[in-house]
C-alpha cells in the first residue's frame, strides 16, 4: 500500500511553489495568474527515509479567473476519498476567505488526517496575522513559506511518522503472484484490454460522480499463466467532466503502478506518447517497476514497409534515457498480438526478480572494466574490484571501487548498458551503486 498525500485549496495560495519544494525541482509552471497550473500533478517526495505520491489537486480545475466553487469542491472531495492524508493550503496574505471556511466545511466530515499550511508567512508581520487560522480549529496547523522553504521540514516531520514501513510490503512482495497494471491515458483502450484479456466484460460504468471503484483486481489463471491484472479502467463516467476523468485517472494509475510489478503502458497509435505518458512513464521507472510499452490501435494506422520499426524507434527517442523496454503492436479490439502481452509482462517480471551469482557478475562486469576504464580522479586512477547484487526487490548493483563519489554519470551508464547487454533486464530500471572498498 502506497501513501498519497493530497494538496487541496483554492487557487493562488502557492500549492504548486509548495509542491515543487516537496519534489525539490521545478516541476510545475508556476506563474501569478490562478489556475496555471498545468505541468505535473504528481510525483514521490521523501523525508527521512520514507517516501510517499504527492498530488496537487491545483493542476485539475477548469477555468482561470473563474474558478467556481463546484469545481474546487469536487477537488476536495476527490482529495478526501482517495488520499491517506490531506494537505489544505491557505494564505497569510489574504486571510480566512469565503471559499476557505467552504473547504473546512467539506474537510471536517473526513476521518483522514487533514495538515492545514499557512502559506507566505515570511516575516514576523504575518506571523502574527496569520494567527487568525487557529480558529479553524485543525490539529496540525503549521505556518511556512513556499516560496523559501521555511517551515517545512516540521510538516514533514509530523506527516511522515503517518507512512506504514516500507519493511513489510517488501517481504510479501516476494510470495505474490505477479501482478500487472494496466495504465494510459483515459479513452486508449484500457477496458477493451482488460476484456481481451480476460474474455468477458467486467468494467463499471456509472454516471454518479464518484461510485468511481478501486482499482479492480482479477485473478487470472489461462494458458498455464497464472497472474493478477490490476485494471483502473473502472473508472468511465457517463457525464464525462475532462478535468475530473484526468484526475482520477492519475491517481488511479499511481495507485495500480503502486501495486503492480510490471506496468502494462497503453498508448494510442494515431496519438503517439503524450507529455501526460511520459510523466507516468518515468514515475514507473523512479518506483522501479517493469514496462511493457502497448502501443494500441494498431489497426487503425496506415501501414507500410517499416512503419512499426520507425515508430518504435521514435518512441524509444521519446523515453531516452530508458530505452531497453519492450515495444508490442495491438489492437486490443481486433484481439491482435494479445498472448504476446502476457508472455512479454511475464517475461518483464522474470527480469525484474532476476538474481545474478557474484562469481558470473564479476567475471563479466570486470572485463567490461577493464576494456574501458573509468576515468582519473585528481590524477588518481579509480580501481572497480568487485561487483555484487544488492538484495532488492529492484535490480540493484554495488560496485566497490577507491573513489565512490567521483564517478560520474557517463560511466554509471556505461555499466548500465554492459549489465544489459550481458544479462537481460529489458523492461527493468537498474540501479548502480558505488561503495568503498
Amino acid at each position: 500500500m502506497s501513501f498519497t498525500v493530497a494538496i487541496t485549496g483554492r487557487p493562488n495560495v502557492g500549492k504548486s511553489t509548495f509542491f515543487n519544494r516537496m519534489l525539490e525541482q521545478r516541476k510545475a509552471i508556476v506563474d501569478n495568474i490562478s489556475g496555471v497550473t498545468r505541468d505535473r500533478q504528481y510525483g514521490v517526495a521523501e523525508w527521512n527515509g520514507k517516501s510517499f505520491n504527492l498530488v496537487d489537486t491545483g493542476g485539475f480545475v477548469a477555468g482561470s479567473d473563474d474558478v467556481f466553487e463546484t469545481e474546487i469542491r469536487k477537488q476536495v472531495k476527490i482529495a478526501i476519498n482517495e488520499a491517506n492524508a490531506i494537505i489544505f493550503m491557505c494564505d497569510a496574505e489574504t486571510g480566512i476567505t469565503a471559499l476557505d471556511e467552504a473547504i473546512v466545511e467539506l474537510l471536517r466530515e473526513t476521518s483522514k488526517p487533514v495538515f492545514l499550511v499557512v502559506n507566505k508567512v515570511d516575516n514576523p508581520d504575518r506571523m502574527l496575522d496569520a494567527t487568525e487560522f487557529y480558529s479553524m480549529g485543525f490539529d496540525h496547523t503549521f505556518f511556512l513559506s513556499s516560496a523559501s522553504g521555511s517551515g517545512t521540514g516540521e510538516l514533514l516531520d509530523e506527516l511522515v511518522p503517518l507512512i506504514p514501513d516500507q519493511q513489510e510490503e517488501d517481504n510479501t512482495e516476494k510470495e505474490a503472484l505477479p501482478r500487472f497494471a494496466i495504465i494510459g491515458q483515459p479513452n486508449v483502450g484500457k477496458s477493451s484490454l482488460l476484456n481481451a484479456l480476460i474474455g468477458e466484460e467486467r468494467t463499471i460504468v456509472s454516471d454518479i460522480a464518484g461510485t468511481t471503484r478501486d482499482t479492480i483486481h482479477t485473478h487470472y489463471n489461462l494458458f498455464q499463466k497464472e497472474f493478477v491484472l490490476i485494471d483502473t479502467a473502472g473508472i468511465r463516467r457517463k457525464n464525462k467532466v475532462e478535468e475530473d476523468l484526468e484526475f482520477y485517472s492519475v491517481i488511479r494509475a499511481i495507485k495500480a503502478m503502486d501495486e503492480a510489478d510490471v506496468c502494462l503502458m497503453l498508448l494510442d497509435a494515431e496519438k503517439g506518447i503524450a507529455a501526460q505518458d511520459l510523466n507516468i512513464f518515468s514515475l514507473a521507472i523512479r518506483k522501479g517497476k517493469g514496462v511493457v510499452l502497448l502501443v494500441n490501435k494498431w489497426d487503425l494506422v496506415e501501414k507500410a514497409t517499416n512503419t512499426a520499426r520507425d515508430y518504435e524507434k521514435e518512441l524509444k527517442e521519446r523515453t531516452a534515457p530508458f530505452t531497453d523496454v519492450p515495444v508490442l503492436f495491438i489492437s486490443a479490439k481486433e484481439k491482435t498480438r494479445i498472448f504476446r502481452v502476457i508472455e512479454t509482462a511475464l517475461q518483464v517480471y522474470e527480469n525484474r526478480h532476476r538474481k545474478i551469482a557474484t562469481s558470473q557478475l564479476n567475471e563479466v562486469m570486470l572485463k567490461a572494466v577493464e576494456a574501458y576504464h573509468a576515468p582519473v580522479v585528481r590524477g588518481n586512477s579509480v580501481k572497480i574490484k568487485y561487483v555484487t547484487q544488492l538484495p532488492t526487490v529492484v535490480p540493484s548493483f554495488a560496485f566497490f571501487t577507491n573513489y565512490p563519489d567521483d564517478i560520474k554519470q557517463p560511466y554509471k551508464n556505461y555499466l548500465e548498458n554492459q549489465l544489459r547487454k550481458n544479462f537481460n533486464f529489458s523492461g527493468v530500471p537498474v540501479r548502480i551503486f558505488f561503495r568503498k572498498k
